[in-house]
């Protein structure tokens, strides 16, 4: 029953010559021809203006839009722009790599810390004097940051920002015992 396939191939090669019969390729050619007419048919004159007046209306268009879409001269916009660009606030990160890892560190530590306090409703107000405090540190770290933008990076400006990293996530921390504290205490007295 398995036959090689080597072998079936080589004896119906000899066996069979298989040839198009004549005039095939002709009306191949001739019925493709007349299914499928050139793409180069000329276009009709009235599609050749409406192409033609689309384009008008397209560069003109445009051309508006870029005339009167802003009040204001193109060189103001840039000069805006590239202002807006120079006032960035710098971090850390800015000053060098080696400091960019300590701010991400204390960052992630301190989203991570805030992630895993519960509030509840007998925690609520403890939790809230703490948040009020961090967002305090928060707008500090914002002032210190606009100060090493102005003034460049100094020794002062990003010892000052170290440490407000490290005192947010010690708030947290004392946030954290003494939420485990109050937790404590109220699981004893019931």
């Amino acid at each position: 029953m398995a036959q090689d396939i080597k072998e079936l191939l080589k004896n119906n090669q000899n066996n069979e010559q298989e040839t198009m019969p004549k005039g095939h390729e002709k009306r191949f050619l001739t019925r493709l021809d007349n299914t499928f007419p050139e793409a180069d048919a000329p276009i009709s004159k009235r599609w050749y203006w409406l192409s033609i007046a689309a384009s008008i209306v397209v560069v003109l268009g445009i051309g508006y839009t870029m005339i009167f879409s802003s009040d204001k001269p193109i060189e103001n916009t840039v000069a805006e722009t590239t202002n807006k660009e120079l006032q960035t606030e710098k971090t850390l990160g800015d000053v060098s790599p080696d400091l960019k890892k300590i701010e991400d560190y204390y960052l992630a530590s301190i989203n991570y810390e805030l992630s895993k306090v519960k509030v509840t409703s007998e925690n609520k107000a403890l939790f809230d004097g703490y948040i009020v405090r961090l967002e305090a540190l928060n707008q500090e770290y914002k002032k210190l940051s606009e100060e090493l933008t102005k003034n460049g990076p100094n020794e002062f400006t990003v010892n000052a920002l170290i440490n407000n990293l490290k005192m947010r996530l010690n708030l947290l921390y004392r946030l954290k015992d003494q939420l485990e504290t109050l937790s404590n205490n109220s699981q004893k007295t019931i």
